[in-house]
């Protein structure tokens, strides 16, 4: 067996086909891995545990079973960040900071969802730094659930609206200063994120050290892929293939 990391599903109401896969990739998985991490952007966006809405309750609901068999972790992405306990305690799941340093043998990585690394993008940086304190989210969660929904709609307007227009604008993706930075702080482990929709698998060299850095597939169009974590190292994978990988 092994453990799966997936990312960037932006599951909602209006996902119907992802939603499918999610719940039968769980169906799949359960107690047939060591434990699957999800690397943030799990859903669209997240405006509150307090949010009991049919779709949620289903996902939610599924979550719980698969991880009464199989470790389940969740962090947080640029979508839903305001997930808290209330969201661990219904799904089951153990949140985690980012980034998340894990062991497996004599290979270290770290895990992050990667949205940090963008430093291009000097607005969201503000946004990013703002809407994690714990003030701000005060004053978000005591708006009427309504409200904060419409927000939530509004901005994900204006993220659709920007990708028709800039497609994958270079201030999207994370910067050589940044990862360095990162790599350098925790002694050059493997690093594995999402965030950009790039999957790939870079080679990082500098002053005679070397690891790499993984980006994991996005799901869209009713697709998604996944890696694969064991003794061997790291593999990417395409829904569909054995669980085993």
């Amino acid at each position: 067996m092994a453990i799966h990391l997936i990312s960037d599903l932006h599951l909602s109401e209006d996902t119907p086909d992802l939603n499918r896969l999610f719940l039968g990739t769980l169906d799949d998985w359960q107690g047939r891995i060591d434990a699957l991490y999800i690397l943030g952007d799990l859903f669209e966006y997240w405006v509150g545990d307090d949010d009991d809405s049919p779709f949620l309750r289903e996902t939610l609901a599924a979550m719980h079973a698969f991880s009464e068999r199989t470790p389940l972790f969740v962090m947080h992405g640029n979508r839903d960040f305001l997930l808290g306990e209330g969201f661990a305690r219904a799904s089951g799941a153990m949140l985690l900071t980012d980034p998340h340093p894990l062991a497996i043998g004599q290979i270290r990585y770290l895990l992050s969802h990667g949205d940090a690394l963008c430093t291009d993008d000097t607005a969201y940086q503000q946004f990013r730094a703002q809407s994690r304190h714990p003030a701000w989210q005060h004053a978000m969660l005591a708006r009427p659930l309504a409200e904060r929904h419409a927000i939530a709609r509004m901005a994900r307007q204006e993220s659709e609206t920007a990708k028709r227009q800039n497609g994958l604008s270079a201030i999207s993706d994370v910067t050589d200063g940044a990862v360095l930075a990162l790599l350098e702080a925790h002694d050059w482990p493997l690093l594995i994120h999402g965030h950009t929709h790039r999957p790939a698998c870079h080679v990082i060299e500098r002053h005679g050290r070397q690891t790499q850095r993984w980006v994991i597939a996005d799901w869209h169009d009713g697709q998604g892929g996944y890696l694969t974590l064991d003794a061997h190292g790291v593999d990417a994978h395409e829904l569909g293939e054995p669980a085993h990988g």
